[in-house]
């Protein structure tokens, strides 16, 4: 520290002011830098400091690769170039670091976690261009956009973590982007009794006979529309009255068909296996009262945009529930009452048994699919993974390398810290070091530590960071 308490009045008035010259986040730079070594990403790269650079600012303020020396310039880091920064991209597809990624990500799991369950989910990311090429391309679209688009796919591990990333062609059905993407993990992973959970858009006959022969089990959501046959003989039974919690364990066709091997003769349900019902998959029902009261509020605001259409209140639309007979609009009363009745239940298809896996922990770790599509959440709008800012295959495919990698450093903090990288950028960001220049001495202040800061390096340093 520099002593000014001798300074006389008069030398205190000559003396230079006190100048700042610098100022840096160094302590939010260093938790991220930090994070990155220790899940070997650094090793994976070879080192490369334009790729990590491009890497950890996208946690800090997702933007262009151009932006990125801005983005660091504001933290006190030396960026590196634009220009730079592209090599850097070039080098990943040319070097295969999405390989190398992929495997510290894979040991990081290994370490000391469970990887005898992965999460499946895809995403679509699109693009403002004119035309079509071999990767961009006009396909399926939820927000029922013509922009030409990739289908990306992202396994994780039960907590989020990433482990796998891919892309494929914007016109490629979701559905055929699972098996390669578990082919490919399992391989490098060597994992021979593995799990894989998805949602109902990837519950296609032949993934699931493809997942079964490959001898890999599967848990995927089950669409409604099979509800009345596989509860059908329940329904006959017991009648349609469900319990809050009530599980019913049963089997459904393998393929969409109306026979089926339950015997409607029998009370209790059937008990599957693959040799006694090898036509058959295990599907488990369960009714919740909460889903029930939100699936009813659903249906009572589609009841009544129904009446509406019908009564020629709203403009003739495709709505459910509305029906045409002999060209009037009608309402479909028979589909609303079934759409009632069904209201409040939850189907799950797998292929484990009973004997191995509860109808509890199926459906429990069904719900874990929501650390997936929390991921694509990050990757779409913390990280802003779309609208892409690259228009080559090489580069898309380096964007996405890059964007698993902030996606891994993320998770591993949030695990850390138990908070949100957002919040951790939001808590960190603004406490920074000051570098100031008194009479050609130049002082280093440190910044005061929150308590929020304090409880962040705690965790870090419990963890082993």
């Amino acid at each position: 520290m520099l002593d000014l308490a001798g300074l006389t009045p008069q030398a205190a008035r000559q003396a230079a002011p006190a100048v700042v010259v610098g100022q840096r986040s160094a302590l939010l730079w260093d938790v991220l830098c930090g994070a990155y070594e220790a899940l070997g990403l650094d090793e994976a790269v070879g080192g490369d400091e334009g790729f990590r650079q491009m890497v950890l600012a996208r946690l800090v303020e997702p933007s262009s690769k151009e932006q990125v020396p801005a983005v660091l310039g504001e933290l006190g880091v030396d960026a590196l170039t634009p220009r730079s920064l592209f090599r850097s991209l070039a080098r990943c597809v040319s070097n295969e670091w999405r390989a190398g990624i992929q495997a510290a990500c894979l040991r990081h799991v290994s370490a000391g976690g469970d990887l005898s369950l992965c999460l499946y989910d895809v995403t679509t990311l699109y693009f403002e261009v004119e035309k079509e090429d071999s990767l961009r391309r006009v396909g399926y679209s939820k927000e029922r956009r013509v922009d030409p688009q990739v289908i990306v796919g992202l396994l994780v591990d039960r907590a989020g973590f990433p482990l796998q990333i891919g892309c494929w062609e914007g016109n490629k059905a979701e559905t055929s982007t699972l098996i390669p993407m578990v082919e490919e993990f399992r391989k490098a992973s060597n994992i021979e009794h593995l799990v894989v959970v998805a949602d109902a858009g990837m519950l296609s006959a032949t993934n699931l006979e493809a997942l079964d022969q490959a001898g890999l089990g599967f848990i995927v959501g089950s669409r409604m529309t099979k509800a009345p046959a596989d509860l059908a003989a329940h329904f006959r039974w017991h009648g349609d009255a469900l319990a809050d919690g009530q599980v019913i364990d049963t089997i459904t066709p393998r393929r969409c068909t109306r026979s089926t091997e339950r015997d409607d003769k029998t009370r209790d349900e059937p008990v599957w296996s693959p040799a006694e019902f090898p036509g058959s998959w295990r599907a488990i029902w369960a009714y919740s009262a909460r889903r029930f009261a939100r699936d009813n509020k659903t249906l009572t605001a589609q009841e009544n945009r129904a009446r509406a259409v019908v009564a020629g209140d709203r403009r003739p639309k495709a709505t459910r529930f509305v029906t045409t007979r002999k060209g009037d609009q009608v309402l479909d009363e028979k589909a609303l009452a079934r759409a009632k009745r069904l209201a409040g239940l939850k189907g799950y298809v797998t292929n484990i048994p009973a004997t191995v896996m509860p109808a509890g922990e199926v459906i429990a770790s069904y719900h874990e699919l929501w650390h997936v599509e929390q991921s694509f959440r990050m990757s779409k709008h913390d990280l802003r993974a779309r609208p892409v800012f690259h228009h080559t295959h090489d580069a898309i495919q380096a964007h996405l390398t890059a964007v698993m990698a902030s996606l891994a450093v993320a998770r591993h903090l949030q695990a850390a810290t138990g908070i949100s990288i957002k919040r951790l950028v939001r808590e960190l960001r603004p406490l920074q070091e000051v570098t100031i220049t008194i009479n050609g001495h130049q002082i280093t202040a440190q910044p005061q530590l929150t308590q929020t800061a304090q409880q962040i390096l705690n965790n870090l340093n419990a963890a082993g960071h």
